[in-house]
C-alpha cells in the first residue's frame, strides 16, 4: 500500500480509505453486513496496508461506529490507524439530536468516542453544513474539541465551495482549528467538483477524500443499464442513486470505463479508482466493500497507471450535471 499526507498536515494515510457504512446492522439498510460478516473485511484491509477508516454516527445509527471500533482494536495497532467519523444527521427524534449546534457537536463527539472505544478521534468531520446554526458557533465548538484533546483534525463533507471557503476564512480570522480535508462527491460520472471545490482545496492545501468513487456501483460493471435496479441488493434498495445519476450521458461514461477495463483485462472498478487516484488533488477515495474481491480490486487500483489516451477516452463522454450530493 502507498501512503500520502492528508492535505498540508503531517498525517500519513493510505491511498485508499475503507468506508465503513457497509458494516453495522442490516436493519438500517438491507445491504449492510452485520458485525460477524464485517470482521474479515477489517482484518484483510489491515493486512493489505490500509490505515485509513471512515464511518459516521448516523451509519446504522451508531452501530457502524461500534463495529468499526471493536474490529480495529482487534486487528490493527491503533496508534497507526487514522480513524474518521462524522456528525450532523439526526441520531434521534429530539430537536437537539441533529445539526451542528455546540450542544449537539459536543454530545455527538462524546457519544462517538464511547462507541468507537477510543480517547481521541483522528479526523472529525461535519457531514453537511447546518443552515440553522451560525457558522461561528459550529467552528468554535469544533475548535473546543481539538483543544480538549478529543479530536486531532477536522474535516468537512459535501458543501458548496463558497461555504467551505468562508469556513476556512472564519477559522483563520479567529485562530481556530481549520478543516484539513473535504469528503466530497467526485467520480468519473460526476465531476462538477472540478469547477470550484477542487481548485479551492488545492490552493488551501486541503486533502480530498471522495465518497462514492464508483458512482454507487455504476462504475463497478455490475449494472446492465442506468435504470437497472435488480443486479445487486444495494441497487434494489438504493433510492439515492437515481437522484445522483439520472442522465443518459452517465451511462456513456460507465461504458467508456468498461471498455478501457476490458482492454486492460481488469475489473471496471479498478479503472474508475485508478482515474480518481490520477487526480493530483485526490488523497484517498473512500471505498465500500461487501465482497472480498471489492477490497482486493480496490487495492490493485493503487498501482494501476492509466495512459494519456486512456484518460482521454474515460473523460470524453462526460456531460455537465446540476449539483448533486449536497
Amino acid at each position: 500500500m502507498k501512503f500520502t499526507q492528508l492535505g498540508r498536515t503531517g498525517l500519513r494515510v493510505s491511498r485508499l480509505c475503507l468506508g465503513c457504512m457497509s458494516y453495522g446492522t442490516p436493519s438500517w439498510r438491507p445491504w449492510v453486513l452485520n458485525e460477524e460478516a464485517s470482521q474479515p473485511f477489517f482484518r484483510r484491509a489491515v493486512e493489505l496496508g490500509i490505515n485509513f477508516f471512515d464511518t459516521a454516527d448516523m451509519y446504522s445509527l451508531g452501530v457502524s461506529e461500534e463495529v468499526t471500533g471493536r474490529a480495529l482494536r482487534r486487528y490493527a495497532r491503533m496508534e497507526e490507524v487514522v480513524l474518521a467519523t462524522k456528525v450532523y444527521f439526526p441520531m434521534g427524534d429530539g430537536p437537539n439530536m441533529r445539526g451542528l449546534s455546540r450542544k449537539h457537536i459536543v454530545q455527538a463527539c462524546e457519544a462517538s468516542l464511547k462507541r468507537l472505544g477510543v480517547e481521541t478521534i483522528d479526523l472529525y468531520q461535519i457531514h453537511r453544513m447546518d443552515p440553522h446554526t451560525p457558522l461561528e458557533e459550529t467552528l468554535a465548538a469544533l475548535d473546543q474539541l481539538v483543544n480538549q484533546g478529543k479530536v486531532r483534525y477536522l474535516g468537512a463533507s459535501s458543501t458548496f465551495a463558497w461555504q467551505f471557503a468562508r469556513a476556512l476564512g472564519v477559522a483563520d480570522l479567529h485562530g481556530w482549528s481549520r478543516f484539513v480535508s473535504m469528503q466530497d462527491h467526485y467520480n468519473l460520472v460526476y465531476r462538477e467538483e472540478e469547477r470550484e471545490m477542487l481548485p479551492l482545496c488545492e490552493a488551501e492545501g486541503i486533502g480530498v477524500i471522495p465518497w462514492s468513487p464508483l458512482a454507487r456501483g455504476l462504475l463497478a460493471g455490475s449494472r446492465k443499464s442506468l435504470t437497472d435496479r435488480t443486479s445487486t441488493t444495494r441497487a434494489k434498495t438504493d433510492a439515492y442513486a437515481p437522484v445522483l445519476y439520472d442522465q443518459p450521458g452517465d451511462w456513456e461514461v460507465a461504458e467508456a470505463n468498461r471498455k478501457v477495463a476490458e482492454a486492460r483485462n481488469v475489473p471496471p472498478a479498478q479503472v474508475a479508482l485508478a482515474w480518481l487516484l490520477s487526480r493530483p488533488v485526490v488523497t484517498a477515495p473512500i471505498i465500500g466493500a461487501t465482497k472480498m474481491e471489492h477490497l482486493e480490486d480496490a487495492v490493485r487500483a493503487v498501482d494501476l497507471k492509466l495512459t494519456a489516451e486512456e484518460l482521454q477516452q474515460l473523460e470524453a463522454p462526460y456531460q455537465p450535471h446540476a449539483l448533486r450530493g449536497m
